[in-house]
């Protein structure tokens, strides 16, 4: 094509064209050079690295161990029980982590001694919650003589009442009663203790304040000061406690009755009881005790009328009842498993069959029940420092 021949449009559009593609060559060329700039800065210029610090730690072979900064370092240094190791040691065991700045810690291990006196003590504790607490102190010796009225006295507030003397300041405390009192010698100190709570309840305001109005006679008496807690609080303090051992006073009873609606008698009933360890006691019940004479469980007639020697020959029933009273039975557990075993004994020999207070039939699954519900009331007793079958739940679930 000739040039001339062009016209002025076509010249116009080469021409932008070349300009174009000029313009794409040269911005590339400067983009390039403007980035191999920044490269060579960026490789030239020396970073601080973040893990080592301004304060490196240099081992032996060269190698340079990472730091924490300062700030983590405080961090670290200021929670019990951690130490840093240093660059050269050895690693520290879990068992051997000791606090900064402070003397290595030997621990002890707690000895079965140890663990009763604690246990002791929590009982205390324990104890002196259950009880309104009256303490007296003579400047002269209170004498033992005076003390006759009071002791007689222990059932006259509607819970037991017992009294405890110090023959001298820092002596051991001991329990005085009307039989063992013979009026001779005298206390330093006296304390007078009502129980605040048993199966009949909490104790009651009025009671609360004829036992302060007697202690207060007494100690006028015999010219002595005494410190009276108050009496509202005590209250509440009893009211709060009665409803805890009303949540875990609970008996556990297995019947055995009769698989065709006959009759057991009495005198096979007695043979097989005594046979198994149990002892007809007053209070119409068989008692299984163990070797410290603390009752496990009873067997009792499932009807109303109470086992007796004297009626035992001629006796018959439909059924028999092993009772364990929870609270005061050590050992739940354990010993509901003594007493299905022996239940389980008297339902084959009587030939009757193992049945709730509905009279239904007890399966395996509903006796693992039971155990488990009597094992979750003792687990209770025992968060709150009273055992079962202690000598504090003894009082409280007498």
């Amino acid at each position: 094509m000739d040039v001339m021949g062009m016209s002025d449009l076509q010249i116009s559009l080469i021409v932008i064209g070349i300009v174009v593609v000029v313009g794409v060559i040269l911005f590339n060329w400067m983009q390039q050079r403007r980035y191999r700039r920044g490269a060579e800065e960026a490789f030239e210029r020396k970073h601080e690295d973040v893990l080592l610090g301004a304060d490196e730690i240099v081992a032996q072979d060269g190698r340079v161990e990472p730091q924490l900064g300062r700030e983590m370092l405080q961090e670290f240094q200021a929670e019990p029980g951690i130490e840093l190791a240093k660059p050269g040691m050895e690693p520290v065991e879990p068992a051997e982590i000791s606090q900064p700045d402070a003397a290595t810690k030997v621990v002890t291990p707690v000895s079965a001694e140890q663990k009763v006196a604690e246990q002791k003590a929590t009982e205390v504790d324990s104890a002196s919650a259950m009880d309104y607490v009256v303490n007296i102190r003579g400047e002269t010796l209170i004498a033992a003589s005076d003390l006759t009225e009071v002791l007689r006295r222990k059932f006259d507030f509607g819970k037991p009442v017992h009294w405890l003397g110090q023959r001298e300041v820092g002596a051991s405390w001991e329990e005085i009663t009307i039989e063992g009192n013979d009026g001779k010698g005298g206390y330093a100190g006296l304390q007078g203790c009502l129980q605040l709570v048993d199966r009949s309840g909490p104790v009651s305001e009025v009671s609360l304040s004829e036992f302060c109005d007697m202690a207060k006679n007494f100690t006028a008496h015999v010219h002595a000061a005494a410190d009276f807690p108050d009496t509202r609080q005590a209250h509440a303090q009893a009211v709060v406690l009665d409803q805890f051992c009303a949540g875990v006073d609970v008996m556990v009873g297995i019947n055995i009755i009769s698989k065709d609606g006959g009759a057991f008698t009495g005198t096979k009933i007695r043979a097989l009881a005594e046979a198994s360890g149990f002892k007809l006691e007053t209070g119409g019940a068989f008692n299984y005790r163990d070797e410290n004479g603390a009752v496990l469980f009873s067997l009792n007639n499932f009807e109303s009328t109470p086992f007796s020697p004297d009626n035992m020959r001629t006796l018959t029933t439909h059924g028999v009842t092993f009772l364990l009273d929870v609270p005061r039975v050590k050992n739940g557990e354990r010993v509901f498993d003594q007493m299905m075993h022996l239940a389980g004994i008297f339902s084959t020999t009587l030939g009757g069959m193992l049945v709730d207070d509905n009279r239904v039939s007890l399966t395996d699954s509903g006796i693992a029940k039971i155990k488990q519900h009597l094992g979750s009331m003792q687990a209770m007793m025992k968060a709150r420092n009273i055992p079962a079958g202690g000598e504090i739940a003894l009082r409280l679930f007498a």
